[in-house]
């Protein structure tokens, strides 16, 4: 067994089984906990954005505002398009002492100077740095990762090495605690670290409750990050998929007001990597008007193409919503663009914990 795996063995063992909830140096404060989930209007990672915004909300456990350097859109990558964000302007002149916890999706641009001036702000007064996935590089470009140890996205690990002196990759963690830094592995991490961020906030029982809402029995940080990398397999699909160009698909996802962002985050992050299809939404009832999220954003929406492929959005657990529509990828581009999706969101489908799903007929 590797040296870092034996490591991570006896910090199990230390701790009855599983890795220590995070422990966050928050500032003491008399008010909830101020929490900024942070967009770049440009382009900002689908589930990374809407899932800590939506859970963390839904556990009321502080102020969630979502944050982005301007007024107006926010377009998400690989699919969607959200209102409803405060700018940094209104941000700053409603909270002078800055956010308690900053959430950092991964961006478009790593090195916006907007976003990193005033990530950079934020952290000197005091606030914890949450990256998601790729929003490592955009905490790194704040210089908040120099010296520290760290876990990321299997295709950055390399990246963050080499661009920050003595930070230190960590395998086998989902999210990792450094300080007042945290960085999780891919954008599946996006939900248990939510709900560490929730246990943090208001303890184990309240992210219980909000876990068995959203259908995710354990949220442990355990992860195994020796399974994911670019392979032959993964290249050759990428590969493929990009070249038949004259069959790729525009992927319909119906929605209404009260949807919930978990799983349509998820459904339309995965529908959007296969590099055969991409992602919409549509208003299932009124065409032409945008819907409002359970969450409080309102989503733009698009006119409905005749020659599009309707994809409902997985019902049931908000969480599951990820394996299902992996299922429906698989059965209808084959398990290598699948498997592809999966690599891409770091997403290991042997531990999901959501039950079984029967076969299409």
């Amino acid at each position: 067994m590797p040296l870092a795996w034996c490591a991570l063995a006896g910090l199990e063992a230390a701790a009855g089984g599983k890795v220590p909830p995070l422990a966050l140096p928050l500032r003491a404060a008399s008010a909830p906990p101020v929490i900024a989930v942070l967009a770049l209007n440009e382009g900002t990672e689908t589930t990374d954005f809407l899932v800590p915004h939506a859970v963390l909300r839904q556990a009321q456990v502080g102020v969630v505002e979502a944050v982005a350097p301007q007024p107006g859109p926010v377009v998400l990558m690989p699919a969607l398009e959200v209102d409803g964000v405060r700018d940094f302007a209104s941000f700053d002149a409603a909270y002078p002492a800055g956010a308690d916890i900053v959430v950092v999706p991964a961006m478009h641009r790593d090195d916006d100077p907007a976003v990193r001036a005033w990530l950079q702000r934020q952290a000197a007064q005091g606030a914890v740095v949450v990256a998601v996935c790729s929003g490592a590089r955009v905490v790194g470009q704040a210089g908040l990762l120099d010296g520290r140890r760290f876990t990321g996205h299997w295709y950055d690990r390399s990246t963050l090495l080499r661009r920050h002196a003595g930070a230190v990759y960590v395998p086998g963690l989902r999210y990792l605690a450094d300080g007042p830094v945290v960085t999780t592995t891919g954008v599946s991490a996006s939900l248990p670290v939510s709900l560490a961020l929730v246990e943090a906030l208001a303890g184990a029982a309240r992210a219980r409750a909000v876990a068995e809402e959203l259908g995710l029995p354990a949220w442990q940080a355990v992860h195994r990050s020796d399974r994911f990398g670019l392979g032959l397999a993964q290249v050759w699909t990428l590969a493929a998929n990009t070249v038949l160009f004259w069959r790729h698909e525009r992927i319909e996802l119906p929605v209404a007001d009260g949807a919930d962002d978990v799983a349509l985050a998820l459904a339309a992050d995965a529908w959007s990597r296969t590099y055969r299809s991409e992602a919409v939404a549509v208003n299932s009832q009124a065409p032409a008007q945008a819907v409002r999220l359970r969450s409080g954003l309102t989503l733009r929406v698009v006119p409905p193409q005749a020659a599009a492929v309707p994809v409902a959005v997985p019902g049931g657990a908000p969480a599951c919503a990820l394996r299902a529509s992996l299922q429906a990828i698989g059965e209808r581009y084959g398990d290598g663009t699948r498997q592809w999706v999966a690599t891409q969101l770091e997403y290991d489908e042997t531990q999901n914990g959501c039950p079984a799903l029967a076969a299409a007929p």
